[in-house]
């Protein structure tokens, strides 16, 4: 099997273990109402649910009392630790599990298995026929992506971005892409949000750059980091009228197997 895409090594997902990157956190935008609608339509009032590489349990939280019991899993403790201390992060139902996807302690058969966000960061060959061994016959993998409408500051500011990315190595992607050229994949139905909006402050707005890929804050040294903070608080500013970005975010679900069906029968 050919090696996943440079960019998204394991060492660049590590990044999501650093403090600096939980206490920005939370100024990303939440999944839309539908998202949470259609996993726990996937998963059913009583399925088992596993959540990979849940950060801080946003979308685990939120299903928490809709579906069975959840297994959370994340390989990063200060996530852990705030997802705790968060609403619904103390639900019965709910089990947080500190470990990576490949070889953490789960609690098979799932009759949904989701990752958000996280699963471009593993190791793919091992994740995959994990899942695959974990769901219950029924049941699928869905893969959660969010994304915003056009801003109008896009072009002026993607420039700063590339320019101050950490992840030298970063090349646009589409994972279901990657997962199906490696017969990982395939998708049996999906689902898209319709664009709700999302209001936050100008330092909020550029606050959650610091939650992301590449701008880890622990990562980049004070000067290069505040810079960047200048720089897109300008360029988002003067698109602006008033100190509020409204942003129009929209969620996806895409789900199905975890390898074609003639592979899952032949794997026994």
């Amino acid at each position: 099997m050919r090696p996943k895409p440079t960019h998204l090594d394991a060492a660049y997902g590590d990044q999501f273990a650093d403090q600096s990157v939980v206490d920005a956190y939370g100024f990303r935008p939440p999944y839309p109402d539908g998202v949470i609608d259609r996993l726990a339509s996937l998963a059913g009032p009583d399925g088992a649910v596993l959540d990979l590489g849940c950060g801080t349990g946003e979308i685990t939280r939120r299903l928490a009392g809709r579906v069975g019991r959840i297994d959370a899993v994340d390989p990063s403790a200060p996530m852990l630790a705030k997802a705790r201390t968060l609403p619904g992060g103390d639900h019965p139902d709910l089990t947080w599990i500190h470990g990576y996807a490949e070889d953490a302690p789960i609690r098979p058969p799932y009759g949904l298995v989701y990752a958000a966000a996280a699963l471009h960061w593993m190791d793919w060959a091992v994740v995959l026929p994990r899942v695959r061994d974990a769901l219950t016959p029924d049941g699928v993998l869905a893969i959660v992506g969010d994304a915003s409408l056009p801003v109008p500051w896009a072009a002026r500011a993607q420039p700063v971005i590339d320019r101050y990315s950490t992840n030298r190595d970063y090349r646009p992607y589409n994972l279901q892409s990657e997962l199906e050229q490696r017969g990982l994949f395939r998708e049996t139905g999906r689902y898209r949000t319709e664009p709700v909006p999302f209001d936050q402050s100008i330092d909020e707005y550029v606050s959650s750059y610091h939650a992301r890929n590449g701008f880890s804050r622990d990562r980049m040294a004070p000067e290069m980091a505040d810079a960047f903070d200048r720089e897109m608080t300008t360029i988002v500013s003067s698109c602006l009228v008033g100190g509020t970005v409204r942003l129009m975010t929209f969620g996806q679900v895409v789900w199905g197997l975890p390898a074609p069906k003639s592979q899952h029968l032949a794997s026994g």
